[in-house]
């Protein structure tokens, strides 16, 4: 806590002008203990004497009446009873003590329980225990009220001992204000406040007690007055003489402010009649802790920290506590001037998710507050104003996360509340206050919810009234008729202020009236079944659902009745009196005797808790808006549906679980399960994979029907025609022509699949079933990746190593892969050549019919490449035939299929397949020629000259080199190299072709020379061909029988003349080429370039005198390239 070191100063004025002449002077002086007087203490345990009437009225006193309001009351109040009074002042209980000073109190009454489950040894009370118990406590003093004394902290190996003076005021069995000399900034008390504290509750015997100052004063004469003022002043003169001498100046002063009031101030003289009497909070602590935590922005555990807040708001409430509301007050101020608000609604960026649950925790904390039974007309007043103020501001968060609900506003529209304003029912954007503000309308003042909330034995088994307002149901048990988020936060707002038994109460009557509602719902749904069926459209509209809501009403009753049939809740309830009379200062405690005169016969809490969450996690609802209350609906689902999988099923679960089960089926639109849903409704998925694995081991039959009818997901499918009764079932729109956006589409798709494998799994060995949980994953899941994550899941399943294949989920997965390969063959999937290759492994486990069977249907399923590269290549892999047990039959049949298929693959796309089908039909003589004039004709057309010079090589590999030649004459028809492509990839094919040619023979490298003369306009390439074919003999490798002349070929004579007259011609083009456009840095590389092209022109028998004109010729024509020309001088004269 921050403890300030100056006490604020007293309100009250003191004053004894008719006190009455027995009071001699002096007569007061003497001290006493507190438990000095003979009255017996009743919490010291020393005695077994019933409590005097003094002791007993002077308590009642303490507690409920300022001290003020008693001198007022009565002219002369008596030494014992002023001292029984200032006695019974202080706080018994520990529990607020540790409230104040930790953050968690334990469930115990007595604070020795306090923090003990917490390992926070450090917190402040859990240390002033400690500091306590080490005896540091000292010099303890009681004065009216204001107890004071010194603490002493022991000294540690880097701290030295620490004696810090501690003071603390009281009023009305209430802590008003602590000051220690520590200097300790926290929301908390200090350490050695606590201490202080403590010691005065558990050792009240042992404190000193003295009446208020001003009734010593009063005793007094001047003489006596004047020797205390000159010795207070003594003792302290460098802290008031300043002081004192300024007060003297103003008594002195006739027309002073001091002298025209009546009395004087006395802090220790308790509270005025109108101070507010409530536990000393520091404001202005909790407001800079706050502040900092919002601006760590969830960094350093600050997100852990606000939680912790808001559970203390809400143990402040639970305690009666008037600085709950206040502490709110404090946090919300500083939520609101969060910088961040404005900063994101300008960037029109949304806030983290972590920060948005906390303003969610805001608005129903708000709500528990507003909806207070016993707060009055003037303070709800004062909040609204409040929450109005805080809602009016722009950049004040919304509810749903995104952009404001069109919702009805429901609480308005309550029998109870004042007629709303047609205006108004609609409004534009709801923030996380408007659910607040609307339940300031409500009250409790109806008689029927008084008799709810009251009375354990409130029935009417005379009430036959069957309308759906009764207010009883057909066993008599009253029921409760409200909004159901509304009616459920009335059920938290009981829990949060301490009446669990009223909370559990309204609770029953609320799941009563669903379960009612439900029965109704399916009845009516019966009746018009024929006839909903055949339109295909229904007129409920659940926009607003229970589960994801604001208000959390499923989980709000859940927790209710879980903690009462687990006897979680708080062992003493406080009796609830609706009258609208204030309330008591101090609860009247009685055991809770929970209602179980409305429960079925045996039935439970628990299951009646397990009941109403399986109720409203199955009721179909409208998918909201926004991304983040999207999010909110399957965090709450899976909280949900967390909190059931705690609960062990017993028989009773069991046949709830049966008979809701039963009802979601049969209930229509009415449920998430029923033959009617939304287009937009909220799937079903994980709350069914919940049902199915609870009910599988009990209800194999009713596990499936609801895991199957949960798999829709119609927002991915078209509308269902209207009347068309061929569909198993029929999809409406709630909003017509509405493009819903689902952001969390994903993750519902994930739990979809999800499903459907725990159906799988489960259907292991059940032929009839898997073929039917095949049919819905085939019709009703539409990504490829979550039935590829079947098929692999079905893959796992079947050939587990610890048992024989399963031949059934075998071929289900197998299916499920052929689907997968429809349905991305024609679209982009970055793990299709994953899914290719596992189809494979997958048909091969299953035997030589399905890979022939995927081989034979090819087309349908793979592409031309992957259909050679990677089916067939595996099929006439040697492991495929070593895992298949093939015979030498079997073996040739499978090839076969496979050649077959890799020549259709080269006739559809030659460019990428032919050379697979080529290496493919190797040892198949007819196949392997089939696939080469497959080639041959696509050359001309489909295939350029990479392809072929690539299958060229191939041959030549082989061992055919004609029609490696053949091929590499047809790629050189496709090819044109330019000037400046020295560096093309396609210069060592033109290359290899040449030799290839040259080793030939002439008549071969005569045929090639003209195609590479028009197709290689690259000096460079050109020179280097005329090259290599001048250093051997045309035929050296031929093969055959074929006679080698083992002359050189001529340079003058065809086919050289053709190739050395090209290559000098591309010389002299690429020199003018790169002179057009030449820099300085380029020079010496350019005169290189010439020497080159001299040593070509030189191969000519005229050589000499064509390069000698040819220079001439350039230093005429470039004569204005001075530098360049002089250096070509320099080389060539």
């Amino acid at each position: 806590m921050a403890e300030r070191v100056q006490q604020p100063p007293a309100k009250r004025l003191c004053c004894r002008p008719g006190y009455g002449a027995t009071c001699r002077p002096g007569q007061r002086a003497a001290g006493a203990t507190c438990g000095g007087s003979s009255a017996t203490q009743g919490e010291s345990g020393k005695t077994q004497s019933p409590e005097t009437l003094l002791d007993i009225a002077a308590r009642k006193v303490a507690e409920k009446w300022p001290f003020q309001r008693v001198e007022e009351r009565f002219e002369r109040i008596p030494e014992p009873v002023q001292r029984r009074i200032v006695y019974w002042s202080f706080p018994r209980s520990e529990r607020e003590i540790c409230m104040y000073s930790s953050f968690n109190t334990g469930g115990g009454e007595e604070v020795g329980s306090c923090g003990e489950s917490s390992d926070e040894t450090r917190l402040p009370f859990r240390r002033g225990i400690a500091l306590l118990e080490s005896g540091c406590v000292d010099n303890v003093l009681q004065v009216g009220f204001h107890l004071s004394g010194t603490v002493r902290e022991p000294a540690t190996s880097s701290e030295p001992e620490l004696v810090c003076n501690v003071s603390v005021s009281f009023d009305r069995c209430k802590i008003t204000a602590v000051t220690c000399s520590c200097g300790n900034k926290d929301i908390f008390y200090c350490a050695h406040v606590v201490a202080l504290s403590l010691y005065r509750v558990r050792k009240p015997e042992q404190v000193k007690l003295r009446l208020p100052i001003s009734e010593t004063l009063f005793q007094m004469n001047r003489d006596q007055l004047q020797k205390f003022v000159q010795y207070l002043i003594t003792v302290h003169h460098t802290e008031v003489l300043p002081t004192a001498q300024k007060l003297a100046d103003e008594i002195l002063s006739q027309n002073s402010e001091i002298n025209q009031v009546h009395g004087a101030p006395d802090p220790t003289a308790g509270a005025s009649v109108d101070d507010e009497n409530c536990w000393h909070l520091d404001e202005e602590q909790v407001q800079e802790q706050v502040k900092l935590f919002l601006s760590q922005g969830g960094y350093h555990g600050s997100g852990k920290q606000l939680n912790l807040l808001f559970s203390k708001v809400r143990e402040m409430l639970k305690m009666r506590d008037s600085n709950g509301a206040r502490m709110l007050t404090l946090i919300t101020e500083q939520f609101m001037g969060d910088p961040r608000l404005a900063l994101w609604r300008q960037q029109g960026t949304t806030m983290t998710d972590k920060y948005r649950q906390l303003w969610d925790e805001l608005g129903a904390l708000w709500m528990c507050i507003v909806l207070n039974p016993h707060y009055k007309p003037e303070q709800k007043g004062f909040w609204l104003r409040q929450l109005r103020r805080w809602n009016s501001v722009d950049v004040c968060p919304l509810e749903d996360g995104n952009h404001g609900s069109e919702l009805t506003n429901l609480t308005n529209a309550l029998p109870q509340g004042p007629p709303g304003n047609p205006d108004s029912l609609t409004r534009p954007h709801r923030t996380v206050f408007t659910r607040a503000i609307e339940a300031c309308d409500l009250h409790w003042q109806d008689p029927h919810l008084q008799h709810i909330i009251t009375e354990d034995h409130y029935t009417n088994y005379c009430y036959h009234d069957n309308l759906d307002s009764s207010l009883f149901d057909t066993r008599g048990w009253p029921l409760w008729h409200e909004h159901v988020p509304t009616a459920c936060a009335r059920v938290d707002a009981l829990r949060s202020h301490g009446y669990p038994k009223e909370a559990l109460r309204l609770a029953i009557a609320i799941v009563n009236t669903l379960r009612r509602q439900q029965q109704k719902q399916m009845e009516f749904f019966r009746t018009h079944k024929k006839e909903l069926l055949h339109k295909g459209i229904t007129s409920v509209t659940n926009l607003e659902g229970w589960v994801g809501h604001p208000l959390d009403p499923i989980g709000t009753l859940f927790s209710t009745l879980m903690e009462t049939g687990r006897g979680g809740e708080d062992g003493a309830a406080a009796l609830l009196d609706l009258s609208g009379s204030p309330a008591s200062g101090r609860r009247t405690e009685r055991p809770v005797s929970p209602a179980q005169r409305f429960l079925e016969e045996g039935e439970s809490f628990v299951s009646l808790a397990v009941e109403t969450a399986l109720i409203g996690l199955g009721q179909q609802r409208v998918m909201p808006d926004g991304l983040y209350a999207q999010e909110k609906v399957c965090r709450n689902e899976e909280q949900l549906l967390a909190k059931l999988q705690e609960v062990d099923l017993d028989d009773t679960l069991v046949k709830i679980f049966r008979k809701q089960a039963v009802f979601l089926l049969e209930a229509g639109p009415y449920s998430g399960l029923g033959e009617l849903l939304y287009r937009e409704s909220v799937p079903m998925h994980t709350f069914a994979k919940y049902l199915f694995t609870s009910l599988l081991p009990h209800d194999a039959e009713l596990a499936y029907k609801i895991a199957l009818r949960a798999m829709r997901l119609p927002v991915l499918e078209s509308t269902a025609p209207s009347g068309d009764l061929s569909q198993p079932h029929h999809i409406v729109s709630v909003v017509p022509n509405r493009l819903p956006r689902w952001f969390t589409l994903s993750h519902i798709e994930t739990q979809q699949c999800e499903l459907a494998s725990t159906m799988l799994t489960a259907a292991k060995g059940d032929a009839r079933k898997l073929e039917t949980v095949l049919e819905s994953i085939q019709k009703n899941i539409h990504s490829a990746s979550h039935i590829f994550k079947l098929a692999q899941d079905a893959f796992k399943i079947a050939t587990l190593m610890d048992s024989l294949p399963d031949i059934t989920l075998l071929k289900v997965s197998l299916e499920l892969g052929l689907q997968v390969m429809r349905m991305t063959l024609s679209t982009l999937n970055w793990r299709r050549r994953e899914m290719v290759r596992w189809l494979v492994t997958c048909a091969t486990e299953a035997g030589v019919f399905a890979l022939d069977s995927i081989m034979q249907s090819w087309f349908t399923l793979f592409t031309p490449t992957e259909a050679t590269s990677v089916v067939a290549s595996t099929v006439m892999s040697n492991s495929t035939i070593v895992r298949l047990h093939l015979d030498c039959h079997q073996q040739e049949n499978l090839a076969n299929s496979a050649r077959t298929l890799a020549l259709q693959c080269a006739m559809k796309d030659p460019q990428n397949c032919a050379l697979s089908a080529l290496t493919l039909c190797e040892k198949d003589h007819i196949a392997f020629e089939t696939a080469y004039q497959i080639v041959l004709d696509a050359a001309a057309t489909g295939m350029n000259y990479t392809q072929l010079f690539t299958i060229a090589r191939y041959m030549e590999h082989r061992g055919y080199p004609m029609r490696a030649y053949k091929l590499a004459t047809l790629a050189m028809t496709h090819l044109n190299l330019s000037y400046n492509q020295d560096t093309h990839p396609a210069i060592n094919d033109v290359l290899w072709a040449c030799a290839l040619s040259h080793s030939l023979g002439k008549n071969e490298l005569a045929s090639v020379i003209p195609l590479v003369v028009k197709s290689v306009k690259c000096a460079t390439v050109l020179s280097d061909i005329l090259r290599r074919c001048t250093l051997t003999t045309p035929g050296m490798v031929a093969l055959h029988s074929r006679r080698n002349s083992g002359k050189l070929m001529p340079l003058d004579k065809a086919p050289l003349r053709q190739l050395l007259d090209a290559t000098i011609g591309a010389y002299i083009n690429t020199t003018h080429s790169r002179l057009t456009h030449i820099s300085p840095r380029h020079y010496s590389e350019f005169i290189e370039f010439l020497s080159k092209a001299r040593e070509t022109f030189l191969m000519a028998h005229d050589g000499h005198i064509q390069f000698t004109q040819f220079i001439d010729n350039l230093k005429q024509i470039y004569k204005g390239k001075k530098k360049l020309m002089m250096l070509v001088r320099e080389r060539f004269g």
